[in-house]
């Protein structure tokens, strides 16, 4: 399986280990192959044995890192350095600053405490995504003695760091500090539509069964959750903090959620052998490379094309398509360098930038409409 849940690296983190390599994930890392020996440590580990030999969590195993201190290690099995889904409450809350008034202190109470529970969630939902990958084998077979080349800290159960069950105990204590924060946001919200509460659920349960329990990512729902977790993150800290619904703030939801998407589906194209052994159907894996291609290509126009529709439409000012020209033109340098040069790794670093401008812009854009409104 593509582990790492294709949302949980840096663009950083490829250096570590060269262009040429495969990356550690979005919310993935670059698939397992079928040979033996991956096999073999697939039912090693099953066993809960390390793949290179003794217990994991007892250091590090021969020809790995340096062992290193047990809280690094679980911030690396959290992926704390990757940030990419956070400023989501940041977009929903700058919708509210102008005109004055509307941004109280209850509501940043509230997105504060989902913030921290958000944190929570999807480091609990990366954390099962590593155990699903040491258990299948396709993280023993990418970070194991085969492989030097990769950054086994970056897999504590690989490195022998961590075991299964520590990895297991930390995924439940962190999800249930996840919606105990959760549940706090929405006691201390100034507002509590029903579709906000029906939203925040579904996002909770959904989040840990992702490629864990019933694990949604093998059953075709891969690119719909990679962006739909953005999209909720967006409209529950908006529905919580204002209290009704917007058809604008719903299309940046939809803008935000694109920018993990447009690095996820490159991870897909990278990872396309792996997830087709491991029977992950991505859209990359059940398609041509020219299907993939066209699919990429039409997530890339519709990007753009939303924006352009909701300027046309009124649903966003006359002016909102033309400000995000700027994210259209890094997906067009991110395509052709991708499908066109070949060069998926560093396409896929693109959507990292591509995805913090977006939301920088969709910020600003946020800003402008307000103090037009307060004029």
């Amino acid at each position: 399986m593509t582990s790492d849940f294709r949302i949980s690296d840096s663009p950083a983190n490829d250096s570590e280990i060269g262009d040429s390599s495969a990356n550690d994930s979005v919310i993935g890392d670059s698939s397992a192959n079928d040979s033996v020996i991956g096999d073999s440590r697939a039912r090693d580990s099953r066993r809960g044995g390390s793949p290179a030999g003794g217990s994991a969590g007892q250091g590090s195993p021969p020809g790995g890192p340096p062992a290193e201190s047990r809280l690094r290690a679980y911030a690396r099995l959290g992926k704390l350095d990757v940030y990419d889904y956070y400023p989501a409450v940041a977009v929903a809350l700058s919708a509210l600053v102008l005109p004055g008034g509307r941004l109280t202190s209850e509501a940043l109470t509230a997105s504060a405490l989902f913030l921290c529970g958000s944190v929570f969630v999807i480091v609990a939902m990366v954390a099962l995504d590593d155990v699903t990958g040491y258990r299948d084998g396709s993280d023993i077979t990418n970070y194991g003695p085969d492989d030097p080349l990769r950054n086994k800290r970056r897999k504590p159960l690989v490195s022998g760091a961590l075991t299964v069950r520590q990895a297991l105990v930390f995924a439940r204590v962190t999800a249930v500090m996840g919606a105990l924060l959760w549940a706090g946001a929405a006691l201390t919200a100034p507002h509590r539509p029903t579709w906000t509460l029906v939203l925040l659920a579904v996002l909770f349960v959904v989040s840990l069964q992702y490629s864990y329990g019933l694990k949604i990512s093998y059953h075709g729902f891969q690119e719909a959750f990679i962006c739909g977790l953005g999209v909720g993150m967006v409209m529950a800290t908006y529905g919580l903090a204002a209290g009704h619904f917007s058809g604008f703030v719903l299309v940046q939801g939809v803008l935000f959620g694109l920018g993990p998407l447009m690095f996820g589906v490159y991870s897909n194209t990278n990872d396309i052998p792996g997830d087709r052994a491991v029977g992950r159907p991505t859209v990359a894996a059940l398609t041509t490379p020219r299907g993939n291609a066209v699919f990429v290509g039409a997530l890339s126009a519709a990007e753009f094309l939303l924006g352009l529709a909701a300027s046309a439409t009124g649903l966003a000012p006359w002016w909102f398509a033309p400000l995000m020209l700027p994210v259209t033109a890094l997906r067009t340098r991110q395509y052709l360098l991708g499908f066109r040069t070949g060069d998926i790794m560093r396409a896929r670093r693109i959507g990292f930038r591509a995805h913090r401008l977006g939301f920088v812009l969709l910020i600003a854009a946020n800003l402008l409409a307000g103090a037009e409104a307060a004029a």
